[in-house]
């Protein structure tokens, strides 16, 4: 933390005493996002490396199909596929590049069986095991996924199996169970596996989405009535008992927390709540800002602006619900940060915190 204090605090001090161009504001931003991309091969010529380097682009998403035709490959169609993709992108890239998946086992897995990877089961199947095998799951997952390539890894859920009726957590076995400790033990497992192969772990989906009805891929899902306190426990521990690199906030709307925004867009939500009083200094990382939860209700300049403002430090756009262009999303930044709507302290405090990843 103090050392974050004092990064963020020279860094205030040259931007005060040197006028900031647009193009070094345009890769500050740039390394706040995540950005999902179409192609399986990547060269020098392709488009997301023209913007990588550009940009400086903070890292991608890779998925193995299109979210709309589950019959075409999009990233990821076999390991030797995969290595050559992942080795091209840190070739190819000018700065440190997060090359993230959601690889969590079970049915919410990017490398699967049928294209030549190991089996892992999901969350729910590893609770029910030992600790001891819980490891060995997670040490040989972090092995597969380090020869892939992949440095980050949007995994441990700690979200609680509070509602039965629930079809995202519950209903796919992606949560250890509904008990705390439960909870915390195997998300630390599988955390410190992933970290001794250089994999940084992200939780989520803050505050909970455990007790959730609905799905926010499809819309506003609304857990005022469900949610409990008690979903913010596995946090609060892991928060004081590990070295936490990122956390995802989630796109449900809490009206105990806050009556007008959903999470991922709300500044009690992930400053006051995350931040003040739970004492995360790491990264906040959005979930996918296309999800319909967020995209039917806001405008790309009132989510980005929202977003920052809220406390978020990087913005994911999968490009699997549609297809953003960086050039506008990085402008649309530019603009709000020119025009005061986004203040420039917001960047550089994110992109303090985004550095500390790769040290």
């Amino acid at each position: 933390m103090k050392l974050l204090l004092l990064f963020l605090f020279s860094l205030t001090l040259s931007f005060a005493n040197t006028p900031i161009n647009d193009v070094q504001l345009k890769k500050m931003i740039g390394h706040m996002l995540i950005v999902g991309f179409d192609d399986s091969h990547v060269d020098k010529e392709s488009e997301i490396i023209q913007k990588i380097n550009e940009y400086e682009l903070g890292g991608v998403i890779l998925f193995d199909i299109f979210y709309t035709d589950r019959s075409k490959t999009k990233n990821i169609s076999s390991p030797q596929q995969l290595q050559k993709l992942t080795a091209a992108l840190k070739v190819l890239s000018n700065a440190p590049l997060l090359i993230s998946v959601d690889q969590e086992g079970g049915k919410v897995a990017r490398l699967k069986p049928k294209y030549g990877f190991e089996a892992f089961p999901s969350a729910k199947k590893v609770a029910d095991n030992s600790f001891y095998n819980a490891r060995r799951t997670y040490k040989k997952m972090s092995h597969m996924l380090e020869e892939n390539g992949i440095n980050c890894n949007f995994a441990p859920v700690v979200d609680m199996a509070v509602n039965k009726k629930n079809k995202v957590i519950y209903g796919l076995e992606r949560s250890f169970g509904k008990s705390n400790i439960n909870i915390t033990t195997y998300a630390n497992i599988q955390i410190s596996e992933q970290k001794k192969s250089n994999i940084i772990s992200v939780l989520k989906h803050f505050p909970g989405h455990g007790s959730s009805l609905g799905d926010s891929h499809l819309g506003f899902v609304d857990i005022s009535g469900t949610w409990d306190e008690e979903e913010l426990q596995p946090y609060r521990h892991l928060i004081k008992t590990s070295q936490i690199d990122m956390i995802m906030t989630a796109h449900v709307f809490n009206a105990h927390l806050d009556k007008k925004y959903p999470a991922t867009l709300s500044y009690k939500v992930n400053t006051k709540l995350l931040r003040d009083q739970m004492g995360f200094n790491g990264v906040v990382v959005s979930d996918d800002l296309q999800m319909k939860a967020i995209s039917k209700h806001y405008t790309l300049k009132e989510t980005v602006t929202l977003a920052i403002n809220a406390g978020v430090d990087m913005l994911l756009f999968g490009n699997q619900l549609g297809h953003q262009n960086i050039d506008e999303l990085v402008n649309t930044i530019l603009i709000e940060v020119k025009n005061g709507a986004i203040p420039l302290q917001r960047i550089i405090q994110a992109n303090a915190r985004i550095s500390q990843l790769h040290e």
